[in-house]
């Protein structure tokens, strides 16, 4: 090949796939494809819609298709399953992990998830139905029920034969639990424990007596951020009898912990969560789940406006007010979105609980104090230079006892809001900083009669 052969093929692969695809370049996308990993593959797939995604994806050959198809998102997985032929489905969904395709599946259409499950082997249908009954945002729902356990009366020599003969069928081996003969959960050891001692050594020796575990009903976000703080790679599940039922592996706590942040986010934000890749979301999807919220705090909005207009008259006799309205609600409005963010990312992290509450009140009304004598000072000086030190006074203490307010608003409602069995994130900054702009025009015009007199 001469070096003009090869800078032609370059730009090929510095293209996305989605523009190769669009070309309906089948040498070029199968060239794409084979010099990319996995999740890189994925990504560009999501971004597309479903008819082009299905069109690169049947490129893919079989097992390179079953890791791109389990680093998809269900929602994207359910696109690319309804463009595939039945031979083609049955032996996809037979290839997926049994977490993975239980989650799918409990978010897939019904005829779908019907006829994924009629196609699956006898083994796989009953791990995967068995997944299907846990709860909701369960760890059950996450976990892998496909674990070597091993019993305590083993030696190393012959544990290591049963993970030999049994860990093909597992999904991890690195962390294995050790059950008595009622399958309960009574400790566990490491491979690489076993792999660095003598044959003859026995497990029991080996065994962590009290593990860190989780049950099946427990949320999996709870089980995930208890693997973030034991630092495990992996976490038994137990049922209500303690007897083993799977694993929490780190890769599926990773992707919980990114899921519920995810939503947290768009929460706060105030907007709803919304599922697959934001590229490939339309405008009017994106629009949807941001609507909702604009109109509920639209409405809430209508509190300042009320507030306004009963204080009309104070208004009259002191016009420079007005100036000072937006400075003032501003820092309200700031002063209580950093609280509520600092506060619902503490929920969720478990540094905070709700029995902290008064705590968490004294110590945020203390940090908005601070911060608004901070504000104050500033504001006194502005406020001396434009209308003189009356009106300054009055815009110096409102700060103060409006940042002070507002801190103490925005760390205690995420706390309200989990003892009502809310997420707190729906504690969103924009809701607080609407309550606290309505409230801190009350405080504003009410400090403001009580020093001018009027």
């Amino acid at each position: 090949m001469s070096q003009t052969d090869i800078i032609e093929v370059r730009p090929t692969l510095s293209e996305s796939l989605q523009d190769i695809v669009e070309t309906r370049r089948v040498d070029a996308a199968l060239d794409w494809l084979g010099n990319h990993p996995p999740h890189v593959i994925a990504d560009q797939l999501a971004r597309m819609d479903a008819v082009r995604a299905g069109m690169a994806f049947r490129l893919l050959d079989k097992d390179q298709a079953l890791a791109v198809f389990e680093e998809l998102e269900p929602v994207d997985q359910q696109q690319i399953l309804q463009g595939l032929r039945d031979q083609s489905f049955r032996d996809l969904v037979e290839g997926m992990a049994p977490d993975d395709r239980a989650r799918m599946l409990r978010e897939a259409p019904a005829k779908v998830a019907k006829k994924a499950l009629a196609g699956l082997s006898p083994r796989e249908r009953r791990m995967t139905a068995s997944l299907l009954g846990y709860p909701e945002g369960s760890a059950g729902q996450y976990m892998t029920p496909e674990v070597v356990a091993l019993p305590r009366d083993l030696t190393v020599a012959e544990a290591l034969g049963m993970v030999r003969a049994k860990g093909g069928n597992a999904e991890t081996v690195y962390t294995l639990p050790v059950v008595d003969a009622g399958r309960r959960l009574t400790g566990i050891v490491e491979l690489r424990e076993l792999v660095l001692s003598k044959p003859e050594t026995m497990v029991s020796e080996l065994v962590v007596t009290e593990p860190a575990f989780a049950r099946a009903t427990d949320a999996a976000e709870k089980a995930a951020r208890l693997m973030r703080e034991t630092n495990d790679i992996n976490l038994p599940v137990v049922d209500s009898e303690d007897r083993l039922v799977g694993l929490l592996t780190i890769d599926d706590a990773v992707e919980v912990i990114e899921a519920a942040d995810s939503e947290d986010v768009a929460l706060q934000a105030g907007s709803a969560p919304w599922e697959g890749h934001y590229m490939a979301a339309g405008v009017f999807q994106l629009a949807r789940y941001r609507a909702l919220w604009l109109l509920l705090l639209l409405f809430a909005a209508t509190l300042t406006v009320s507030v306004t207009d009963f204080f009309e008259g104070t208004l009259q006799q002191a016009a420079h007010l007005a100036l000072f309205i937006p400075l003032l609600i501003g820092a309200g409005g700031n002063a209580g979105a950093q609280a509520a963010t600092a506060c619902v990312r503490a929920v969720a992290v478990g540094e905070v609980r709700v029995s902290d509450l008064f705590r968490v009140i004294w110590r945020e009304c203390r940090v908005g104090l601070v911060l608004g004598s901070l504000l104050a000072s500033v504001g006194l000086a502005i406020g001396a230079l434009f209308v003189g030190p009356r009106i300054a006074l009055v815009v110096g203490i409102t700060l103060v006892l409006i940042c002070g307010w507002a801190a103490t608003i925005g760390g205690t409602m995420p706390l309200l809001a989990k003892k009502l069995r809310i997420d707190p994130a729906v504690v969103s900054a924009p809701m607080v900083t609407t309550l606290v702009d309505a409230t801190g025009l009350i405080i504003y015009f009410t400090t403001a009669k009580l020093v001018l007199g009027i």
